[in-house]
């Protein structure tokens, strides 16, 4: 595929739309480092400090599809340059918080700007780079997310042992506006602008308690089972009024389309596999093959890092050869990583880890450059936004099952993992990633079926169903 040149305007409109990834990906996890820090300037237990980062994953999650979907009605680019204001305003008033619950309200709004962020910026792609050129654009977007996750301890733990833990929240002040004027100097105007703008409002309200719901049951413990029953009365009852309002939420038939449902739920799997490396990984390494805190660090970088240098890479491929036959290789490639990960014995020691790793890790870059692209490429202008949205949510769903989920089958393989001898925590690894390699399998024959069989386009199939 001949790949068109950037102008000088579509790189700088591209350098917005990557500090616009990068800076609620930092946030993401900017905070975890100084938790103990933060607990000791408000007097606060744990479990009260760790609101600051829950506050935030909350809105996130709960408000992405909506946001997403206001987006495609009001103006994307005008909506971006509203959520980066809030995030930025936000920042700003989580650095001057005289209370702990001044602090976790403020990251709550932040986390609005972020959710404003996440859902527009891969939406808006198309309009600021040539089509020969989204698979690259995508592989930036993805190495964004990952710089930005990856570098958010170190960071954090450096501003607030050097500075002070408001460092952590003013930085964002100087990005925050810099990617304002980028968006307003360089994003393309919005085609169409909406004097009025026909909202889901019950459709939105319902979705955001059916999700809050389902990500306390994962993040909180004692109320599981009433909070996973609610999430699924809640999502009953969102698909009764979807299939009732004149202006949807989300047009229930996007999920009609194999493309769209089968992405969607690629990536929930992918990403509840990846959490997987970062809730065993820690234990099995320190307790399992006896490394220190400082070498446990350095070895679990590796993988975060890896995704990170090769999303440009892995988007070029994704260019050159098309999205459908890369997203199969790359779930092959996790299969095969996690498959090595349950079957290679502790006797090769820490080469046993780190190359299975580097398999997943590299794979993983491929799979989000080549599914997001094929994804995004067959939506029509008048659904990115709420598709992108989903895109997000399917991988903060993954996220939050997989830190449950796979943590849950690594405990009942362990008994205790903080207590268990080196032997347990090996047999544990071994049979978490053989679950991994087990759903790797499952979503290489729904990859397979979803981007080598179905040719039609998706833009053909939601237009006959309006």
């Amino acid at each position: 595929m001949h790949r068109e040149p950037l102008s000088p305007s579509a790189r700088w409109a591209l350098s917005s739309l990557a500090l616009s990834m990068l800076m609620p990906s930092l946030d993401t996890s900017i905070a975890n480092a100084g938790l103990p820090t933060l607990a000791a300037a408000f007097e606060a237990t744990f479990q009260q400090v760790q609101w600051i980062v829950l506050a935030y994953l909350l809105a996130i999650t709960t408000l992405i599809v909506s946001v997403g979907r206001l987006g495609d009605g009001f103006g994307r680019r005008r909506l971006l340059m509203i959520g980066i204001g809030i995030f930025t305003a936000a920042s700003l008033a989580c650095a001057l918080a005289p209370s702990l619950a001044w602090l976790i309200g403020a990251r709550a709004v932040q986390g609005l700007g972020a959710a404003i962020m996440f859902a527009l910026t891969v939406a808006l792609v198309a309009d600021a780079v040539p089509k020969s050129r989204a698979g690259s654009a995508m592989g930036l977007l993805a190495t964004m997310s990952a710089t930005g996750t990856t570098l958010g301890p170190s960071l954090g733990g450096l501003l607030m042992a050097h500075v002070g833990w408001q460092s952590i929240f003013v930085i964002n002040v100087p990005l925050g506006l810099l990617n304002a004027w980028l968006v307003y100097r360089y994003l393309p105007a919005d085609r169409t602008a909406r004097k009025s703008v026909a909202f889901d409002y019950p459709g939105s309200a319902l979705l955001m308690l059916t999700l809050a719901a389902y990500a306390l049951a994962m993040t909180v413990e004692g109320f599981t089972r009433t909070l996973l029953l609610l999430s699924l009365l809640g999502a009953g009852m969102f698909i009764l009024v979807e299939k009732r309002s004149r202006a949807p939420l989300i047009h229930l038939s996007l999920f009609a389309d194999a493309r769209i449902s089968g992405s969607l739920a690629l990536t929930l799997l992918v990403t509840t596999v990846m959490m997987t490396t970062l809730v065993v990984g820690p234990f099995y390494l320190s307790r399992g093959l006896g490394l220190t805190s400082t070498q446990t660090g350095l070895v679990l970088s590796i993988g975060p890092m890896l995704a990170a240098v090769s999303g440009v890479p892995a988007g070029r491929l994704v260019d050159r050869f098309g999205a459908r036959p890369m997203v199969p290789g790359a779930l092959l490639g996790l299969a095969c990583g996690c498959g090595l990960l349950a079957l290679l014995p502790v006797s090769l020691g820490l080469l046993a880890y780190v190359l299975p790793i580097t398999l997943v890790a590299l794979s993983y870059a491929l799979f989000q450059a080549a599914n997001n692209t094929g994804l995004m490429a067959g939506v029509g202008q008048d659904q990115r936004g709420v598709v992108s949205a989903l895109l997000g949510l399917s991988r903060n769903l993954g996220l939050i099952t997989g830190a449950a989920a796979m943590g849950a089958v690594f405990a009942l393989a362990t008994g205790n993992p903080t207590r268990a001898p080196a032997a347990v925590i090996a047999a544990g690894l071994h049979m978490t990633f053989g679950v991994a390699t087990a759903l790797m399998l499952a979503a290489l024959g729904l990859g397979a079926f979803t981007h080598w069989r179905l040719a039609s386009p998706v833009r053909e199939r939601t237009a006959q169903s309006r």
